[in-house]
């Protein structure tokens, strides 16, 4: 039978996406393990090694902490919600406010361009030992997701139509209503974008971040755990969680960002 690929079939693009998909992680893996061919070195444990380990660790957990994968990625989830959700709350007002306020923006950015280029990993020992292991780890997340999301919310301010806010205006709606209103909506593409940048980088911060809060004893220890015992088919097995954590989050916020987007009838 003659197939005729049609990229207005929504079938169609999700069979293509799939295969895409499919055969980029083969050649993926296969990539892997002719790279632990060559290496040649216990450092770099080849794919089926790396599988083992992880299958072990499903089914028996972790034999020197006796924690389970389920008991490492709940700790891990549990401060990356918590940063995240920080991040929600307080990017988003001000990013709003300083796209509104062009004044109070030119004061404010120069402070942000002098911080935001400072890696979040680079504050995980300030913020964890000054502060504490709990609360520490969570700030960590937060900077990494405060910033993209902030300078995105700031620049889907600046690219709403002036002819919106006049016409709300006209309309007689006031400073608030404008704010709820216009550019609330407006910016939630942006905001969608954000979040999606900010999630990957997130999930660096966890990890680099659990390094310096063991008690915390979520998946970012249990990587360091087994690197430092020098079984790496066991740490390799903790990228692999935590590579599936961030696809899964991040493809949850592409997911929610195309019914947003859908349901505002702009096209992504």
């Amino acid at each position: 039978m003659d197939f005729k690929y049609d990229k207005h079939n929504k079938y169609h693009r999700a069979v293509r996406s799939l295969l895409i998909i499919a055969i980029s992680m083969v050649l993926f893996v296969e990539i892997w393990w002719v790279l632990s061919i060559l290496a040649n070195t216990p450092a770099v444990p080849s794919p089926l090694e790396t599988w083992n380990a992880l299958i072990d660790l499903i089914n028996n957990g972790d034999s020197i902490t006796q924690k389970s994968l389920g008991q490492y990625v709940g700790s891990s989830m549990a401060t990356f919600l918590k940063g995240f959700l920080l991040a929600l709350v307080v990017a988003i007002p001000i990013g709003l406010i300083l796209g509104t306020f062009k004044t109070l923006n030119a004061f404010a950015n120069p402070i942000i361009e002098v911080l935001r280029p400072i890696a979040p990993i680079a504050w995980a020992p300030i913020l964890i030992l000054a502060i504490n292991y709990s609360t520490g780890p969570m700030l960590v997340v937060f900077v990494g997701i405060f910033f993209p999301l902030l300078t995105n919310v700031v620049f889907g301010v600046s690219k709403i139509d002036g002819s919106l806010v006049d016409a709300a205006k006209t309309l007689g709606a006031s400073n608030s209503q404008i704010f709820m209103k216009v550019l609330m909506p407006s910016t939630v593409p942006y905001i969608m974008n954000g979040v999606k940048i900010g999630l990957g980088i997130g999930w660096m911060c966890i990890v680099a971040a659990e390094l310096y809060a063991p008690t915390l004893a979520g998946i970012g220890f249990y990587l360091s755990e087994q690197a430092t015992l020098g079984y790496w088919p066991g740490a390799f097995a903790a990228i692999v969680v935590i590579a599936v954590l961030g696809l899964l989050t991040t493809g949850v916020a592409e997911y929610i960002h195309k019914i947003i987007t859908k349901r505002m009838g702009i096209d992504v």
